[in-house]
């Protein structure tokens, strides 16, 4: 494994970050393109990532000498971490059946915000009031994408139930910063594939759970879902959230929060060329202003000493 240590140190980690963005844009595309369960997709996504990096990590002495080293506090951390991705992949990937892809990825990728929220009232984190600012600009631009529409009477142009969908996106950004703020300190003590593994295993077992307690099967899916769910767990999952973990050791976190402000923008693009779906006037504007309150949060809370 030598030589994936190599390879980690001559790759940029800003071009790094650049190939994360843009394969975590292709992720509501996959999904969209997928038929089947929410939940299946999910557990799916989740399992192909976990058997891509688990040979990776056992190889490696340090990251088994990292899981051996684990103590029950720990695991416990990552059990609540896992929880919240698990819910949080169910609810984004269910919000694609009913509102837009512009506006279920601006709307899920708001969590910064929600981690700053958290980050106040659980941790004690200063808050600025530029922080404030952004918060209230982000909110009032997720009021205008979620209802927007409907006050105008083009929510049918957005999904078939674009205030579910979104509702259900929003539950995917909060749960996505409980993710963050439950795992912030267990990353500081372990490596990264240990970490992300820990945390896959316990999403996919909540996922499977919850799979079969829908009754979804879990076999007899044509080969094209397979190859959408190994293109869920390589794309988005390795080359996507698994790098921008990795970049996280290497840029300034500010750097890669505001870079992932792309992968709305990312997303929307290719849901116009790949599906013929052209976000509303409405969408573009709520989104714009959501995005402009998340960029003005993330840097604020960069600036606090």
């Amino acid at each position: 494994m030598a030589s994936l240590a190599a390879l980690e140190e001559r790759v940029p980690p800003l071009a790094a970050l650049a190939v994360a963005v843009v394969a975590v844009s292709t992720s509501a595309i996959l999904v969209e393109w997928s038929r089947a369960p929410s939940l299946v997709k999910a557990l799916y996504r989740v399992v192909f990532t976990l058997a891509i990096l688990l040979p990776v990590a056992l190889g490696r002495p340090s990251d088994r000498a990292a899981f051996r080293r684990l103590r029950p506090l720990d695991a416990l951390v990552a059990a609540i971490s896992g929880l919240a991705l698990a819910v949080h992949f169910a609810s984004w990937f269910e919000s694609l059946r009913w509102t837009s892809v512009a506006a279920s990825v601006t709307l899920v990728q708001a969590q910064p915000l929600f981690v700053v929220l958290g980050a106040w009232a659980l941790l004690d984190e200063r808050v600025t009031r530029r922080t404030v600012a952004g918060i209230l600009v982000a909110l009032a631009g997720m009021a205008v994408m979620s209802g927007g529409d409907v006050v105008l009477g083009t929510a049918a142009l957005v999904g078939e139930r674009p205030l579910f969908g979104n509702a259900l996106a929003v539950v995917g950004a909060v749960t996505a910063a409980g993710y963050v703020l439950a795992g912030r300190s267990l990353r500081q003590r372990l490596p990264l594939l240990p970490y992300v593994l820990v945390v896959y295993a316990t999403c996919a077992l909540a996922l499977l759970a919850a799979t079969l307690g829908r009754g979804h099967p879990l076999a007899g899916y044509p080969p094209r879902e397979w190859l959408l769910f190994l293109g869920m767990a390589a794309g988005p999952g390795l080359f996507g959230h698994t790098v921008i973990n990795w970049a996280l050791a290497h840029v300034e976190s500010s750097v890669v929060s505001v870079s992932l402000l792309g992968e709305p923008v990312g997303s929307t693009l290719l849901a116009v060329v790949l599906l013929s779906e052209f976000p509303t006037p409405v969408t573009v504007v709520g989104g714009a202003v959501v995005l402009a309150g998340v960029y003005v949060t993330t840097t604020a809370r960069a600036s606090v000493p």
